[in-house]
């Protein structure tokens, strides 16, 4: 399970050390891809799988499915870290989430978002300012 933040530093090779804390959960591998929030989603091979396989599940005839599997499929990349719990974030990725210096890991149960700082900052004051909890009452929870 993935809870929390953390905050790290992406190096000049672009290398990201994983939380110590979720390394044993990583260690068989993971995949990265573009988030919906100029982010990236780091899910663990397991969970990937099952993402993957409902994608896969759905109507290619359906253009939103097509259009969903092109986003989140051509932007994501297998990792597995190495024995420091590093892995290398592929450039596209990282200029894609705005990724340089300072990263916030964000735990998200079953999977990892990976945000720059400054707009991980501005994410977590509009849900902390934002007292109107009824759009949630959808939610079903």
């Amino acid at each position: 399970m993935f809870l929390g933040e953390y905050v790290h530093t992406i190096d000049e090779k672009g290398r990201l050390t994983i939380p110590a804390k979720f390394r044993g959960l990583l260690a068989s591998g993971m995949v990265v891809t573009r988030g919906f929030d100029q982010n990236l989603m780091m899910f663990p091979m397991e969970g990937w799988q099952e993402l993957a396989q409902r994608i896969a599940e759905r109507p290619l005839a359906d253009e939103d499915v097509r259009m969903f599997r092109r986003r989140v499929f051509s932007g994501a990349v297998d990792l597995t870290p190495d024995r420091q719990g590093r892995i290398l974030l592929p450039p596209y990725l990282r200029e894609f989430a705005g990724i340089n210096g300072e990263v916030i890991v964000a735990g998200m149960f079953n999977y990892l978002e990976l945000w720059n700082s400054e707009a991980w900052a501005t994410v977590r004051q509009s849900i902390e300012s934002n007292d109107d909890t009824s759009r949630w009452e959808d939610l079903g929870i």
